[in-house]
């Protein structure tokens, strides 16, 4: 599409039409959380004119609220890890609960290879609102409440975004706007995740009853019936509830969504309990389509970061890690890209290569968890070969340039495929179920686009 020259124009208090100069930059970002604020505060450190466009106003409520250990060092490398850790819960693992009301911890100090052994629970709201500060003492231009109404791509390969009045011409194009996915939108590049399908109801919760002594801050992960659900201890005595279910399940709702989420919470006997004394002090938020993902994540002059470019379901925590990850890995790609334009696709092809290993790994356990043969294997635990503690340093973020753990990860694959041939019953109706479950998703979309 050929760029338009047209250039905005404001209007006076005496009714003059003023035409409004365009702002160049060397990277705009579209959005401001975690992928956005790490991105851009990285890029300004190294000397690029950086702006950041955020739709909303900071601090505002948002989902995703367990780091990993990985997170721990990139937090240290923006210099935010001490504000983070003082207004956040301390995490030491995560917790599988058993039908028998014990439960097996997965503790981050028990990893494979040598790593932070605790991540924080934080209040998105504030976590965000401290990598935003961050981005702008970094000399980020941050600009929120701006949101982005259209980008054009010109026949000369420039880029011009548009929003709320303003244009900018950056040299580097960078979108990290979520589950908004702007740009995977626009250009026609997402697509439903059809390994997997899920939605989520949850809210924010007190008193809920927390584990007692080093697991007090761990997340719990409970399955239920049609799906699984989180359990997250945020600071202030407030917990972060939720349920991610088969999307058929969820269909069901009628009315109430409260009595609807707490129906299915209290499905559940162990959690029944611990929320025996609960009081919801925050909406109820509903969430579908969970898990997708874009078919390209560069272009000429322009990435996709974080949730923007793919979206798994968050069971292991894996969404804050992936966007800070990725953003910091981009951050680099960029700052190369901007210095020696010439060697672009092949740095873009690079950097996605590297990132969609670690994201695969991923996918590989989420796209198992509610098996029989899952739930057999995180009950009983054994560190065979090292197996266990390679389990640990998945749930960690340890993935990435991890060969030693990737070895042991296959041998779990091995161990997995073993089992499941000696449960081949119970095996086999857990995976035509979720067959069936992906089927109905993929035929009520294709119903949707055919009667639009």
């Amino acid at each position: 599409m050929e760029s338009s020259e047209i250039r905005p124009e404001r209007h006076d208090d005496s009714g003059n039409t003023t035409t409004v100069a365009p702002i160049t930059c060397d990277v705009l970002v579209i959005g401001g959380g975690p992928a956005g604020s790490t991105a851009s505060t990285l890029l300004a450190r190294n000397g690029w004119r950086v702006v950041m466009l955020e739709k909303a106003e900071h601090p505002r409520f948002h989902i995703g609220e367990s780091l990993l250990p990985q997170n721990m060092p990139i937090l240290e490398r923006l210099g935010v890890h001490d504000v983070v850790r003082d207004c956040s819960t301390l995490k030491h693992g995560a917790d599988f609960p058993n039908d028998n009301g014990s439960y097996e911890v997965f503790d981050f100090g028990k990893s494979l290879r040598p790593q932070a052994g605790y991540a924080f629970q934080v209040r998105r709201s504030d976590f965000d609102k401290i990598l935003w500060d961050n981005a702008i003492t970094a000399g980020v231009d941050a600009r929120d409440n701006t949101k982005v109404d259209r980008v054009e791509f010109g026949d000369d390969d420039a880029i011009i975004v548009h929003a709320e009045g303003q244009e900018f011409r950056p040299r580097y194009l960078l979108d990290a706007s979520g589950r908004d996915t702007f740009l995977g939108g626009k250009l026609g590049l997402k697509r439903k995740n059809d390994r997997h399908a899920s939605a989520a109801i949850f809210s924010h919760f007190r008193n809920v009853q927390r584990r007692e002594g080093r697991d007090a801050g761990n997340i719990s992960i409970y399955r239920h019936a049609n799906g699984w659900i989180w359990v997250i201890p945020l600071a202030d005595g407030v917990t972060s509830v939720g349920a991610v279910c088969f999307p058929e399940y969820l269909k069901q709702r009628r009315g109430d969504q409260e009595a609807f989420l707490m129906q299915t919470l209290m499905s559940v006997p162990d959690l029944d309990e611990r929320m025996r004394d609960a009081e919801r002090v925050a909406p109820v938020h509903v969430t579908g389509n969970y898990a997708y993902e874009c078919s390209e994540m560069h272009g000429r002059h322009w990435s996709l970061l974080g949730d923007a470019y793919a979206f798994v379901d968050p069971m292991f925590s894996s969404g804050v890690y992936l966007a800070m990850k990725s953003a910091e890995g981009c951050a680099g790609m960029v700052d190369d890209i901007l210095r020696a334009p010439a060697h672009e696709a092949s740095l873009q092809r690079r950097f996605q290569r590297r990132f969609d290993s670690g994201l695969d790994e991923f996918k590989w356990f989420i796209y198992r968890f509610t098996s029989p043969t899952m739930k057999h294997l995180f009950a009983n635990p054994r560190d065979f070969l090292g197996v266990e503690r390679a389990i640990v340093s998945m749930l960690s973020g340890d993935v990435f340039d991890a060969k030693p753990v990737l070895r042991r990860l296959r041998i779990f694959r091995v161990i997995y495929a073993i089992t499941a041939l000696g449960m081949s019953g119970r095996a086999f109706a857990a995976w035509r179920n979720r067959r069936r479950q992906l089927g109905v998703e993929v035929r009520e979309e294709t119903l949707q686009r055919d009667a639009q």
